[in-house]
């Protein structure tokens, strides 16, 4: 399993934005990670300045979103889509698209699921539910994909 650290993550989505910016380019993880990135242009100004948000923190408990984070969330979601993992999630994802009218707000729609079977995994312990995520999404899908 790859656990890159906070730095690194960091780096690499400073790295992306670098490499489209000079015209580069992209491989592998980058290329979902650009779309994230191209769908958040209030995150493009912090990308072109790393030496000020390298290391800036991002505390929830100040209402503050981390967008390193965020834009992780966006990259597992492309990755769990794109090996449909766990089974079923993306008929589901489709299913949502298609009801939100676009991809990112279908992504953000699971991306609430996946943050609170993070939050839930991690407060008690316990394995990640894959089970109680496609559930958490299948509301979602019962309430017309609508946030």
């Amino acid at each position: 399993m790859f656990n890159p650290s906070r730095d690194q993550v960091r780096q690499f989505f400073f790295h992306t934005w670098a490499k489209y910016r000079a015209g580069q380019p992209l491989a592998g993880a980058e290329v979902p990670a650009l779309d994230a990135i191209l769908a958040h242009p209030e995150y493009h100004a912090m990308l072109d300045d790393p030496e000020r948000y390298r290391d800036r923190d991002y505390p929830p408990e100040l209402g503050e979103t981390n967008p390193f984070m965020h834009l992780s969330m966006h990259l597992a979601i492309a990755e769990q889509v794109s090996i449909d993992q766990p089974v079923g999630l993306r008929a589901r994802y489709q299913k949502l698209a298609e009801s939100c009218g676009d991809a990112m707000p279908a992504q953000h729609q699971i991306m609430d699921c996946l943050a609170e079977m993070i939050w839930q995994a991690q407060r008690s312990g316990a394995q990640y539910d894959a089970a109680a995520y496609l559930a958490c999404i299948d509301r979602k899908l019962g309430a017309g994909g609508s946030r």
